[in-house]
């Protein structure tokens, strides 16, 4: 046997592969696919949308609302002419019923006034038959004589008008008691009227007749064309004033939109000139922070080579003064003590001089690494102070911007100079990290700390405002964090991204 081809097995059918039935997922995808949104759609915008499924909705809502008035006209106008209808012929018949009161038999005087009432042209000409019941379901009389005598279930409009009711509906004269009348199977308005004993609320019988609806299926016909013409026209009209505010509408988020996407566009502009404004002011003030490093820098040279060599010399011209020991002159000489006060006035003004041009002066940073950069400064302090610094350093690159290294370095010497100041050297600790090109130091001490400082007030701290405009000049962020009782924290955070080689 070819693989392929239908066999039974064990009563189970084996199909061909190439005849099988798609899955239900691929029957659903299918449909799905033929359910797609037209090409020609697909260029509309979205009041076109909006349209389009409105016009439905309108449609649907016009149909229904037709449906609902012709229905409510037809019923309005059957039940309108079967109650004026009922009223003139209960006013002609009744008098000519009042025998049912007293028994179930219509004595032959009476039978024969109502068949001359319903032969006159008057009411023959539109009633086409006429039937009268008793209260049992009995048809006492009728223009069908066959019927006479014979019981009949009570429906419900009889029913309602032996409760003194009227009844009407327009009907094909299909029930088994019009089974003799001559227009059975034809559309009639069929109506129960309840009849009463004269001058009181008995229902003694109900009477059921006939009526030919050509005329009264043309007004109805007419006024039902009537309403549908004016829905059509109010739904064309709500259409139309829908259209005209969708469109407006339209065009008005259309300008908008055009005007957000010009201001979107000026904005990107400017967005992008500030971007690059700053980056400039960013690189000029790079550029100025390593112009003031040189002019410290060859400030620092100056008071060495200058006036701390000048007073070098004056205190080795003051010492070849100072008289031999054994002339016994120098305890008069300290007595007086003018000489030893000027000599100690120039040592301390030299040692001033060298602290102050160690300071303003910066190591040779453009060889080191950054790491070596934040050691020099930590031991600088150490050995300017004789104080202990912890110092954790992790994760940092081992190239960076000299820019970078000269701002660690005047940061954490300048910091430090305020916890040895203020905090007397407690507690110090430096911590550098660098994490997803955010280098970030914390220079902290355990000293008593302080309340707050403003930032409107840091220009009246010097040191203060050098660190922060040094960090803000790289585009980074500076902070204190300082609580009384517990220490103070200098917090800086530099982005290593996007930063020039300034010398």
């Amino acid at each position: 046997m070819r693989a392929g081809e239908g066999r039974r097995i064990q009563g189970t059918k084996v199909l061909k592969i190439g005849t099988m039935d798609p899955s239900p997922y691929r029957r659903r995808m299918r449909i799905l696919k033929a359910m797609k949104t037209p090409e020609f759609m697909k260029s509309f915008g979205w009041e076109h949308h909006f349209l389009i499924a409105s016009l439905g909705v309108l449609l649907a809502a016009m149909a229904g609302i037709g449906f609902w008035v012709g229905s409510q006209i037809q019923g309005g106008v059957v039940h309108q002419t079967a109650a004026y209808t009922a009223l003139y012929v209960s006013s002609m018949v009744e008098p000519k019923l009042q025998a049912l009161a007293e028994g179930d038999r219509l004595p032959p005087e009476d039978l024969a006034a109502l068949s001359a009432l319903f032969k006159d042209r008057g009411i023959g000409q539109h009633i086409v038959a006429v039937k009268v019941w008793d209260k049992t379901g009995k048809v006492v009389y009728a223009t069908e004589a066959q019927v006479i005598g014979l019981v009949f279930p009570i429906e419900k409009k009889l029913r309602r008008a032996l409760n003194g009711w009227v009844a009407s509906e327009i009907s094909a004269m299909d029930r088994p008691e019009n089974a003799f009348d001559a227009d059975r199977g034809r559309r009639r308005l069929e109506t129960y009227s309840p009849v009463r004993r004269t001058g009181t609320n008995e229902i003694i019988a109900a009477v059921e007749f006939y009526q030919t609806v050509d005329s009264l299926e043309r007004n109805i016909e007419a006024a039902q064309r009537n309403s549908w013409l004016i829905v059509g026209i109010a739904t064309l009209v709500i259409y139309g004033l829908l259209a005209g505010f969708v469109r407006k509408a339209s065009d008005t988020l259309r300008r908008q939109r055009d005007e957000l996407g010009s201001q979107v566009v000026q904005l990107q502009n400017l967005l992008k000139q500030n971007a690059e404004l700053h980056e400039r002011v960013r690189r000029a003030a790079q550029r100025t922070a390593a112009v003031n490093e040189r002019f410290l820098r060859r400030i620092s040279a100056e008071l060495h080579d200058g006036p701390a060599q000048d007073l070098g010399y004056a205190l080795l011209r003051l010492d070849r003064l100072i008289p031999a020991e054994e002339s016994g002159t120098e305890g008069r000489m300290e007595e007086g003590s003018d000489f030893y006060q000027v000599q100690a006035s120039l040592r301390r003004g030299l040692q001033e001089i060298r602290a102050i041009s160690a300071g303003v002066g910066l190591p040779e940073l453009e060889n080191v690494t950054l790491g070596e950069t934040i050691a020099r400064a930590v031991r600088a302090h150490e050995r300017r102070t004789g104080t202990q610094v912890s110092l954790t350093v992790g994760g940092i690159p081992e190239t960076s911007p000299p820019t970078v290294k000269m701002t660690m370095y005047r940061i954490i010497q300048e910091a430090l100079s305020n916890a040895y100041r203020h905090a007397d050297g407690a507690g110090q600790r430096v911590e550098v990290t660098c994490h997803q090109g955010i280098l970030a130091l914390v220079v902290s001490d355990r000293g008593k700390g302080f309340e707050g400082v403003l930032e409107a007030d840091w220009d009246e701290h010097l040191g203060l405002l050098g660190m922060r405009e040094r960090v803000e000049s790289l585009g980074g962020d500076f902070s204190i964090v300082s609580e009384k009782g517990v220490g103070t924290e200098v917090r800086a955070q530099v982005p290593l991204d996007g930063l020039g080689e300034f010398v």
